[in-house]
């Protein structure tokens, strides 16, 4: 049987995203396949789209997506036709169906709408990571980050608060500026104050962790928030990879640490995946994770999905919905 989905047939720009026909595939053993309810973009999407990530042409984009369970494959045991479930761990899902390994998805609480559950897993298990594991934070740590409005950044800021953390965030715009604020940050500032604004707090002292997601532009100001023994987590490079630097500016500064983790690498066993991932869906159940979805777009739209990620005009989370 034939789907719509989402194919690109070459690098190219956004409008590569074409709405075409491709099977609707069947699971493998110890694979599910999920109806799709919605799909997450992320930017590792327009880089496969634009050649930058090397993928296999034709190529359907999409890890992550919820939805509901539509047939197991064999040695499946954990899940049953009907449940509710979302990955970040998926293929192919800007489509109506995707299958995905049974090991990588996880049950969705019936107190999660099933947009906000594809809103959560990628961002949600990085900002649980990031705060959990890449660098420990403790209660009344003072915590540099950017892009507080962003998917990652809102996420990221709740989850420090939770942690006990005094927040330090960046956004560009007043509208940007109270999304963050509303999350919790305690200080959201142009990214011009931010050393000022650091200063100022930590009363000379710097910050214990910056978690940075944007990369070039921003390195050189992490290190120098840092105060002594402090710990710079470079998740991103959004706006372009760290060129190469003498190890030697980390003694220079105080004994700092720099990491360069990624998320595969945090979710590499299905005990640590279902840890994560738990937490996050119980958060947002309970109600102490707030998921802003920012902009929802039909899959035959999927090209204006990307182009409004790349113009960092959206907030929160941008979905597709089949």
């Amino acid at each position: 049987m034939q789907q719509q989905a989402i194919l690109v047939t070459e690098p190219s720009d956004a409008k590569g995203l074409v709405l075409g026909q491709a099977p609707i595939p069947s699971p493998a053993a110890g694979q599910v396949l999920v109806k799709i309810a919605a799909t997450g973009v992320n930017f590792i999407e327009t880089y496969q789209r634009s050649g930058v990530y090397q993928v296999k042409y034709p190529f359907t984009p999409g890890s992550e997506f919820s939805g509901v369970i539509t047939e197991l494959g064999d040695g499946v045991q954990n899940f049953k036709v009907g449940d509710r479930v979302a990955t970040a761990s998926g293929t192919a899902g800007y489509a109506h169906y995707a299958v995905v390994d049974a090991s990588k998805v996880g049950h969705v609480p019936d107190a999660v709408d099933l947009h906000v559950a594809a809103a959560l897993p990628l961002q949600g298990m990085t900002a649980h990571y990031l705060v959990h594991s890449s660098y420990m934070v403790r209660e009344g740590d003072v915590i540099l980050t950017y892009a507080g409005a962003g998917g990652v950044g809102l996420l990221l800021t709740q989850l420090l608060k939770l942690k006990g953390a005094t927040v330090i965030t960046t956004a560009s715009t007043q509208e940007k500026k109270d999304l963050a604020k509303a999350a919790g940050a305690d200080y959201v500032v142009d990214y011009s104050q931010v050393a000022a604004t650091v200063e100022k707090v930590t009363q000379g002292e710097g910050v214990h962790a910056v978690y940075d997601g944007i990369g070039k532009d921003t390195f050189d100001t992490s290190l120098a928030a840092l105060r002594r023994r402090g710990t710079l987590v470079l998740f991103g490079g959004a706006s372009g990879q760290v060129p190469d630097f003498n190890l030697q500016r980390l003694n220079a500064g105080g004994s700092l640490s720099v990491t360069r983790p990624k998320l595969d690498d945090f979710i590499s066993t299905e005990y640590e995946m279902h840890w994560r991932f738990g937490d996050i869906m119980g958060w947002a159940a309970s109600g102490d994770l707030d998921v802003r979805i920012g902009a929802q777009f039909p899959l035959a739209q999927a090209s204006e999905a990307h182009a409004a990620l790349e113009s960092r005009a959206t907030t929160g989370k941008v979905l597709l919905v089949p």
